[in-house]
C-alpha cells in the first residue's frame, strides 16, 4: 500500500476578547450564517457531552451550495473536529480550533489547523487545497475576531425575532406553498418579481425585487435557501439592502393535533452609515422599529396566505 501523505496548514489572530466570548461564538453553530459570509446554515444533528455531530452548508459562489457533516470534540483549550466522511478530492479531513490566553486573560491568541490526506496524492492539488483551506481560514478568523471585539455594538444594530401563525391544515401543503417562490409575483403581493435557480436538490438561489407595505420603498435582493421538508426552509441574503449588513432567518413548521404552527424568524444587522436612506435624524433604534414593522407585515402577509391556502385544501 503506497504511504499517504498528510497535509497541514495552521493560522492565527490573536482577538481582544476572553477566550469564553470567542468560544461561545464557536459553539452556536445556528449562529455562524450571520457572523460569516459563506456560511448558510448550520444545525446539531447529534450532542453527547464534549462530542457533536454537525451538519452545514456554505456557498461555493453565488450559484452553488456544498455541504458536509462534521463531528467535535470540546476539550479545555481545543474543539477538535473531522469531516464525516471527507468530500472528494479529500480522504481525510481533520484539524482543531485552539485558545491560548494573553494579557491576562484579555485577549486570546486562536489558531485554526487543518489536516488532509487526498485520494489520490499529486502535489499540485495539495497545494491548491491547502491554499483553498489557508484562504478559508484566513476569512473564518477574520469575522471570528470582527464579531468578538465588536459583539456589543453589534448586538446594539441587530434585531432578531420569530411570528408564529397556527394553520388548520397540514404541513406539507403550508411547506409546499412557501417552497415554491417561482410563484411569488402572483401570489405576494409585496413581491414585485423573482428569478428562481434550483441548482440541486432542497437548494434555491433567487433575485427578488419587493416593496415596502406602503410602496415607500423598493428592495432588490439575492438569496439562497436550504429547503429541508417539511420541517424547515432556511434563508440568506447575499445580496443586500443598502440598510443592512447582515439578514438571515427561516420559514419552521410544526405539526400539532389541530394543524401546523408556521413561523417565521428574521436576524437582520442595520448598516449605521446608511441610515440616512430612511431620513435625515434616523437613528439605529428608529431603523430596528422600521425593520421590524416591514419585516413582521411581510412575514405575517405571506404565512396569512400560506393558511389560506393550506386550510382551502383541507376543506376548512
Amino acid at each position: 500500500m503506497a504511504r499517504r501523505t498528510v497535509h497541514r496548514t495552521e493560522e492565527s489572530t490573536r482577538i481582544a476578547a476572553g477566550a469564553e466570548v470567542v468560544r461561545a461564538l464557536i459553539e452556536d453553530v445556528e449562529g455562524w450564517s450571520h457572523l460569516h459570509p459563506t456560511a448558510v446554515h448550520a444545525e446539531y444533528v447529534e450532542r453527547k457531552g464534549t462530542e457533536s455531530l454537525i451538519r452545514q452548508w456554505a456557498l461555493v459562489d453565488e450559484r452553488s451550495v456544498r455541504h458536509w457533516l462534521m463531528r467535535r470534540w470540546d476539550k479545555d483549550d481545543t474543539i477538535a473536529f473531522a469531516h464525516e466522511p471527507a468530500a472528494p478530492p479529500f480522504a481525510e479531513v481533520r484539524g482543531a480550533w485552539t485558545f491560548e490566553s494573553v494579557d491576562g486573560g484579555a485577549a486570546v491568541m486562536v489558531r485554526m489547523e487543518h489536516e488532509f490526506v487526498l485520494l489520490e496524492e499529486d502535489a499540485a492539488a495539495a497545494d491548491r487545497q491547502r491554499e483553498k483551506l489557508r484562504q478559508g481560514s484566513l476569512a473564518y478568523l477574520k469575522t471570528l475576531k470582527h464579531a468578538a471585539e465588536n459583539r456589543e455594538d453589534i448586538r446594539r444594530r441587530t434585531l432578531s425575532f420569530e411570528d408564529p401563525l397556527f394553520i388548520a391544515g397540514s404541513v406539507q401543503d403550508a411547506y409546499a406553498y412557501l417552497l415554491e417562490a417561482d410563484k411569488w409575483p402572483q401570489r405576494m403581493p409585496h413581491v414585485a418579481a423573482l428569478t428562481l435557480e434550483e441548482p440541486g436538490p432542497g437548494v434555491q438561489f433567487f433575485d427578488m425585487d419587493t416593496s415596502d407595505p406602503d410602496g415607500g420603498h423598493r428592495h432588490s435582493t439575492r438569496s439562497v435557501r436550504i429547503c429541508l421538508s417539511p420541517r424547515l426552509i432556511v434563508y440568506k441574503q447575499i445580496k443586500l439592502p443598502v440598510l443592512l449588513t447582515a439578514h438571515t432567518g427561516h420559514w419552521s413548521f410544526t405539526e400539532t393535533p389541530e394543524g401546523v404552527i408556521a413561523t417565521t424568524r428574521h436576524t437582520a444587522t442595520v448598516k449605521e452609515s446608511a441610515l440616512g436612506v430612511l431620513g435625515e435624524g434616523t437613528t439605529v433604534q428608529d431603523a430596528r422599529n422600521y425593520l421590524r414593522r416591514v419585516l413582521t407585515d411581510n412575514s405575517m402577509s405571506n404565512l396569512r396566505l400560506t393558511k389560506e391556502y393550506a386550510e382551502g385544501r383541507a376543506g376548512r
